[in-house]
């Protein structure tokens, strides 16, 4: 079901508690990536130029439930004050009567932040109470924080139990419907690209996937397991033994519902990540054993990339190597521009295929760019995602 989006509201008046994820990362005090602070933006301008007073929260880091000065959300409420050009207030807690009084005596357009709910532990346990005093700070909840959707949090979670209505704000709303684009009516074929280092990370995706796509190409690290469970020796490339017969056995079910799967013909092998000597590309079935397969080769490339010119959807996670090491990224940047070359609608997600794609300069061209990282892979798993399942569904 479609969910309840925040342009759906009427918010003139009310107190929005805006759940966000501002998870940023910090240098000598300050942020020193605001993707995720600008990706917000749109949402709180709407509920400000709608009549509302916004509390946001989000979480930091990793303080293990206690406040840690170093996971301050301070810095984020600095440079959120700068984009939106007025005071953001950061509260010393997110629950409390201090901060119940903050947000009480906010007005129509005035934003407050909340510090950072994870100095308490009951909010990574979807505490009831902890989730109760959250919601005590506004009348309407509307969760933007889809890259945490995958986590049964309290302030994810808990809280729609206590207010009502929950929407999904602008960015959610966006994920979900272009996640959705690939699933309910996707345009066929639809091709998967999957790459990355383990295979152990994946399965499930593989697993899932071939019920849903037309082809499946995969690299990266990951694919000698897969290489492995055909008799192929992989040399020293990375391989998870004991998830070979798991990969012969999603091997299997492709070949019955006839899901066509390519895997690497050929390697660029090194003696290690960070040897420059020694560096040559072989065929799958030639690789020493000294050696380990760092990226995919030419012959791969081409047929990856000729594979990708018939689709119509391509969802693509994972590097297809090393690529942050300049002897080992070709295989990952040539395969990222013969996704956009396509003309198909793409989709990626994950910081590392983010990068990748940067590595490969297609961002601007590139369909649907996810910031989240385990929930992308869960939906693209088919899980419900207990942020999702907790928001009302659109009238």
């Amino acid at each position: 079901m479609p969910k309840l989006g925040v342009e759906q509201l009427d918010l003139a008046g009310q107190r929005v508690f805006l759940r966000v994820d501002f998870n940023v990362p910090l240098k000598d005090g300050r942020v020193s990536d605001d993707t995720r602070i600008v990706a917000a933006l749109s949402t709180v301008q709407h509920c400000l130029k709608a009549g509302a007073a916004v509390v946001l929260a989000s979480h930091l880091g990793r303080p293990k439930g206690k406040p840690d000065p170093a996971s301050s959300l301070r810095p984020v409420a600095e440079r959120l004050g700068e984009l939106l050009g007025q005071p953001v207030p950061l509260a010393p807690d997110c629950v409390g009567p201090e901060t119940e009084a903050l947000a009480r005596a906010l007005g129509p357009g005035q934003v407050l932040l909340l510090e950072n709910l994870r100095f308490h532990a009951e909010e990574e346990a979807n505490d009831e109470a902890f989730a109760r005093g959250l919601a005590a700070l506004a009348g309407v909840y509307v969760n933007d924080a889809f890259a945490a959707a995958h986590r049964a949090h309290a302030s994810i979670e808990a809280i729609t139990r206590f207010l009502s209505p929950a929407a999904a704000g602008l960015l959610m709303s966006r994920e979900l419907a272009a996640l959705g684009r690939i699933f309910e009516q996707p345009q066929r074929p639809v091709i998967a690209l999957l790459g990355g280092a383990k295979v152990s990370d994946k399965l499930p995706l593989v697993q899932s996937l071939l019920d849903r796509v037309d082809g499946l190409l995969l690299g990266g690290g990951m694919a000698f397991t897969f290489l492995a469970s055909l008799g192929h020796g992989v040399g020293r490339s990375l391989l998870e033994p004991h998830r070979i017969e798991a990969a012969r056995a999603a091997l299997d079910h492709a070949r019955a519902r006839g899901v066509k799967v390519r895997l690497p013909v050929d390697v660029v092998a090194a003696r290690g990540v960070g040897s420059r000597e020694g560096i040559r590309t072989v065929g799958i079935r030639e690789i020493p054993a000294d050696l380990m397969g760092l990226d995919i080769g030419p012959a791969t490339v081409l047929q990856f990339s000729e594979a990708l010119k018939g689709a119509a959807t391509v969802v693509w996670n994972g590097p297809m190597g090393v690529f942050e090491q300049e002897p080992f990224a070709a295989g990952t940047v040539q395969v990222g521009r013969a996704v956009v070359g396509c003309g198909a609608f793409s989709v990626i997600g994950g910081g590392d295929t983010i990068a990748a794609a940067q590595a490969a300069g297609v961002t601007g061209k590139i369909g649907y760019i996810s910031t989240a990282g385990g929930a992308f892979l869960e939906f693209l798993e088919g899980r419900v995602l207990p942020g999702v399942a907790a928001l009302n569904d659109a009238p």
